[in-house]
């Protein structure tokens, strides 16, 4: 069982009201600390740090305050998101706990609603600045595996052979469809290498022309052929000391997979003009999305540049043989849309996450982050829908599973869904309660949207607001 918020509260029944609460709004589980020093603990037990996502701090505690745990937070956690809880309206304590990088500010008691809305904007909030900080590591070549959606579930087992690829400096070929993600795969290894901090350099081998291939790899000087008005060092001096990233290695012309073997024996390139090889110290990972093996038979593909090329071989499975990672991959890709575009993040509706796992995911990974980029743009409302989203394959029936879905809230509100308007002791219910209960089972119902909600009620939304904030 994961806790993704930590309480920091001395007044237990606080602390359990809390906790209840974003377990029955949210299914979050809680951690509870008495004062600042026992929170700490809890957040060194939990070594990575990352199955606590949010830090609810109260400032007045005994043993250490929240001010003091809040400046060591910082110091140890700094991506971490803290929200800040006072019995005391002092402006003063709100502008130090601001200062010292507290995400959000409550004072006690509290709206249940705004306890909520500021959860989720701490999280996502919260997510974004690691997103941040994890596409800057991968653009300065610093990725490591627990950076990879699904390094814990659908992509462990390759994982456990990238670590291990990770600890030594053989040739690696990664096998898998189209769009599984070999290349970000392949950064992670060289992220966890001992050549982290030295270039990787990622080669499309299909995308050049074929009369450019041996240039754009190894080189050439200037007036080496026709065209050739300036001197080129190519790719694998490109990438000294690092790794060369040969993605759709199966695409290279025969005549060059001989030059390119040549080069991975001898450990040395010739510039095309050059007239004398050069010595280049790189690492070299491969990438296919075919059956190299099948090519080799066919006589499509060198068997000996395979057996060097293929000294340990991982594969990685596609999207529709990890759908645990769906879900997971398409919040990251609303993140990354989010900081890409500069908008706002919007979460997924119940009846678009039973569409994205039931769907099959032909082009996988790549796909998926279509399908949401796509919804981002068309989405008028601050939860995607089925109706933003398209698949690729046509012949799926998304509308079948909106209707399975609603089914399903239909049979699980039951009696939920039925607004008691005669209580036990004979009287009428207030109307305003009645109005109440039909607006929670509405929102309920269109997982918070209140756009949706406000619809089925027959109420426009502002007033529909108006009323929700009362």
């Amino acid at each position: 069982m994961t806790y993704p918020v930590l309480i920091v509260e001395d007044d237990e029944t606080q602390s359990k009201m809390l906790s209840r609460l974003l377990h029955r709004r949210m299914g979050f589980n809680s951690l509870q600390a008495r004062n600042g020093r026992e929170a700490l603990v809890k957040l060194e037990e939990n070594e990575n740090v990352q199955s606590i996502k949010l830090v609810i701090l109260d400032v007045s505690m005994p043993v250490m305050g929240g001010m003091e745990a809040l400046e060591i937070i910082r110091q140890k956690y700094p991506v971490l998101p803290v929200i800040m809880l006072t019995g005391s309206r002092d402006i003063d304590d709100v502008v130090k706990a601001m200062h010292l990088g507290a995400m959000d500010f409550l004072v006690k008691p509290y709206e249940v609603e705004r306890m909520v809305i500021t959860v989720k904007n701490a999280l996502k909030l919260g997510t974004l600045t690691k997103e941040v900080a994890r596409l800057k590591r991968q653009q300065e070549g610093a990725l490591h595996f627990d950076n990879l959606i699904g390094h814990d579930t659908g992509l462990s087992d390759p994982v456990a052979l990238g670590r291990k690829a990770a600890r030594s400096d053989i040739a690696v070929l990664i096998s898998g469809d189209t769009g599984t993600g070999k290349e970000v795969f392949a950064r992670a290894i060289h992220g966890e290498s001992v050549r982290a901090d030295y270039p990787f350099i990622a080669v499309n081998c299909g995308a050049i022309p074929p009369q450019l291939v041996e240039s754009t790899l190894f080189g050439h000087e200037k007036g080496a052929f026709t065209g050739a008005t300036e001197k080129v060092i190519g790719k694998f001096r490109e990438a000294e000391g690092g790794v060369i990233f040969l993605d759709e290695v199966g695409e290279l012309p025969l005549e060059m997979q001989v030059k390119l073997l040549r080069v991975l024996q001898q450990k040395e390139v010739e510039p095309v003009g050059a007239g004398r090889p050069l010595p280049v110290n790189i690492r070299v990972i491969s990438a296919t999305n075919r059956n190299l093996y099948k090519e080799v038979k066919k006589g499509a593909f060198r068997e000996d540049l395979y057996f060097r090329l293929n000294v340990l071989s991982i594969n990685l499975p596609s999207l529709s043989q990890r759908k645990g990672d769906v879900l997971p991959l398409a919040s990251h890709f609303v993140e990354r849309f989010c900081i890409r575009e500069g908008g706002v993040p919007k979460d997924l509706s119940t009846v678009l996450e039973a569409s994205l796992m039931e769907y099959s995911w032909p082009g996988n990974v790549r796909e998926l982050e279509n399908v949401i980029n796509r919804a981002m743009v068309v989405s008028e409302n601050n939860i995607l829908g089925v109706d933003d989203v398209l698949f690729q394959d046509e012949s799926f029936d998304n509308k079948g599973v909106e209707y399975s879905v609603k089914k399903y809230f239909q049979d699980e509100l039951g009696d939920i869904g039925q607004i008691r308007v005669v209580l036990d002791n004979g009287k009428f219910k207030p109307i305003d309660e009645i109005e109440k209960e039909a607006m929670r089972i509405a929102l309920d119902y269109f997982d918070h949207n209140v756009t949706q909600a406000a619809k089925a009620l027959g109420m426009a939304k502002s007033t529909f607001y108006k009323k929700l904030k009362k």
